[in-house]
């Protein structure tokens, strides 16, 4: 088994605090000192960078043309330091969108508009779930249509997006059906066909055994990216039979970290699966001579945010939290060990 894992955090752009009207539903104006700074630094501790992406920023009121202009700039900056970065492709740019009615041919018009964007800055397309074809499709030949084109126009392979209808109530039913076992089949179809143009597919439908059971179907070569937030340290994990990669928000939590993300020497791969310039003590996360990577190990079984053997920790009083005065760490301990740092370090 492979000793690493692709890892893609998605990033938050920082809203310009200066802005009179930066508000939902305005034109959104960013500060993109702080924005791309942010991104120097996910790239520096070895994280590959998710951008333009649906609840990470679209969703949060990213506009089309702020949205295009951090797609443009987030490849530029990847470039300087050798980062990763993939970058979102939807429809989200047709007037009206979800309730307006739009043909096949104007919703592929519109991927095939932001696909261009996207691979003229240099970045790995992630093909989102639409939702003007979750409302105009009448079924999973819809979809496949729909996808055969984006997905033959593109001059590299892609991501393909899959967002429940937790996340999304408006694409609930996407794939052509809201039967979530009809659904695989027919994005299992897609993926069937156009295997040798799919790098892989990012599955965020919060169920693992689902997740597992869609991942060990994948053709050779195909990855599956983890948007689990609640299960994503046992899916990198992995089993026997294969791991997932990931392209989680979570992961930003590794800036705050006060030191450069280390792999710890019990998670290091050791003997020939560990490339000779990754075994060194003060290996970083990422491989710099190709994309980042998260190591295979973890230091163990994570339940509720802590490690095995770890003993819940005193709530703090009321009146100390009104005092700003938080709950000590345990002698050897720092608070943050959560189920991030579990897969981390």
């Amino acid at each position: 088994m492979p000793a690493s894992r692709t890892v893609f955090a998605a990033a938050h752009v920082v809203a310009d605090p200066n802005a009179a009207n930066n508000a939902q539903g305005a034109p959104a104006v960013v500060d993109w000192d702080a924005t791309l700074a942010f991104r120097h630094r996910l790239w520096s501790l070895g994280l590959g960078i998710a951008d333009a992406m649906d609840t990470a920023q679209r969703g949060m009121g990213l506009d089309w043309a702020a949205t295009k202009e951090l797609i443009r700039r987030s490849g530029a900056e990847a470039q300087t330091v050798g980062g990763l970065v993939c970058c979102g492709v939807g429809t989200d740019q047709l007037p009206g969108a979800p309730t307006a009615p739009y043909s096949l041919a104007e919703i592929g018009d519109a991927y095939e508009g932001q696909l261009e964007v996207v691979e003229q800055a240099g970045a790995l397309p992630v093909l989102m779930c639409s939702r003007a074809l979750a409302s105009s499709a009448r079924g999973a030949e819809d979809y496949a249509e729909v996808y055969a084109r984006i997905i033959g126009q593109a001059s590299s392979p892609v991501i393909l997006h899959w967002l429940g209808d937790m996340f999304d109530p408006a694409l609930k039913g996407y794939w052509g059906s809201a039967d979530l076992d009809v659904a695989t089949e027919s994005v299992l179809a897609i993926i069937d066909e156009h295997a040798a143009k799919i790098d892989g597919i990012k599955v965020s439908l919060l169920d693992a055994d689902r997740e597992i059971a869609l991942r060990r179907r994948l053709p050779e070569g195909v990855r599956l990216y983890t948007g689990d937030d609640f299960n994503f340290p046992e899916l990198i994990a992995g089993d026997e039979q294969g791991f997932s990669h990931a392209l989680l928000g979570i992961f930003v939590r590794a800036a705050r970290r006060g030191r450069r993300g280390r792999i710890p020497r019990r998670a290091r791969p050791a003997g020939p699966a560990g490339a000779a310039h990754l075994r060194g003590a003060d290996a970083v996360l990422q491989d710099r001579r190709r994309v980042p990577r998260v190591p295979v190990g973890l230091s163990g079984a994570l339940q509720n945010g802590r490690r095995p053997g770890d003993r819940p920790r005193p709530r703090a009083s009321d009146e100390a939290v009104r005092d700003g005065r938080g709950r000590r760490d345990p002698p050897g301990r720092r608070s943050g060990r959560g189920a991030l740092q579990g897969v981390l370090t």
